[in-house]
């Protein structure tokens, strides 16, 4: 029984308005996240059909895990979220599992970004031009970040490898859909001197960021396998123990073998419909939905891009 999901939105001090082009009905002019699959208890999506329909996705993994073919993991493994960048995030890095179930009593954050928008000499900080901890250290206490931070030239169509412990931080007017580990633990390096409504700068969390630093993943980005698949465009962009992310350009007809038990998909393109054991359902950009165990018989019609992840 696949599941679809509301979107929960999420206001920042670097959100905007770009979220409206995917027919969201933000809540206010500094929305910067739309968590689109998300069973994180302070943001879990509603389930729009079927019988578990007013649930939580949340509920739904406690409750119904046949549909995610038994999975033992304690919590759901992933989040799917698109993030509207329209001023710079703030600069920061994630733990790993080991230290973050240490330290903070939950999973680590490992992540990618697929850049869906972004306008002309956008660009991202990714990684620090240091490879020792000593004088990653020095640069931070001397707060030479200029130096320090890592930055590159993006468009739409790139995809980051975002591992934890790289540095990390979205530029302004930059839009992204996320896929990552199901965790919301931050540890903020660099957030510009800049004020929240109420006149506050934000926490910063320099030693526990001196901590989780990795100075030796110079360039932890994956490489893009590019295929054509039934007559469709395919790409697996990345691949490994906390998740697989692939992209489909369909135009005209796929019939989708799935890759895993349950699959998560995000359509970022076009419309159409996706046709699960004989019963049709209309698609278009900016829908979200789960394909679950119980789901054999699939298949994809029209002309879209679709986004598909996997534990």
């Amino acid at each position: 029984m696949v599941l679809f999901l509301k979107p929960v939105f999420q206001e920042r001090i670097w959100g905007g308005t770009a979220l409206k082009q995917f027919n969201y009905d933000i809540p206010n002019d500094l929305t910067g996240e739309c968590w689109a699959i998300s069973a994180l208890p302070h943001g879990s999506n509603v389930i729009e059909n079927g019988k578990h329909q007013g649930q939580t996705l949340e509920q739904v993994w406690y409750e119904d895990r046949a549909l995610f073919d038994h999975d033992q993991r304690t919590e759901f493994p992933l989040l799917t979220k698109i993030l509207d960048a329209n001023d710079k995030l703030s600069v920061q890095v994630h733990p790993d599992d080991a230290y973050a179930k240490a330290h903070e009593g939950g999973y680590g954050k490992t992540e990618c970004w697929y850049i869906l928008d972004a306008e002309e000499d956008a660009e991202i900080i990714y990684g620090v031009n240091v490879d020792n901890q000593a004088d990653l250290e020095r640069m931070i206490d001397n707060q030479a970040f200029d130096a320090l931070f890592h930055k590159v030239k993006v468009k739409p169509g790139d995809f980051f490898y975002v591992p934890a412990g790289t540095v990390h931080a979205i530029g302004a007017s930059i839009l992204i859909l996320e896929t990552q580990q199901s965790s919301d633990t931050t540890y903020r390096i660099y957030d510009y001197d800049r004020k929240d409504k109420n006149g506050h700068t934000r926490e910063l969390h320099l030693e526990q960021s001196k901590a989780v630093i990795d100075v030796n993943q110079t360039n932890p980005n994956s490489k893009p396998l590019h295929e054509t698949r039934d007559g469709q465009a395919f790409t697996q962009f990345v691949s490994n123990d906390f998740f697989t992310v692939e992209k489909w350009d369909i135009d005209g007809k796929l019939d989708f073998k799935k890759p895993y038990a349950y699959c998560l998909v995000s359509v970022i393109e076009g419309s159409g419909e996706v046709v699960i054991d004989g019963q049709i359902h209309n698609i278009d950009k900016g829908k979200h939905f789960i394909i679950t165990s119980e789901d054999l018989d699939i298949t994809f019609k029209g002309d879209m891009s679709i986004i598909v992840s996997h534990p």
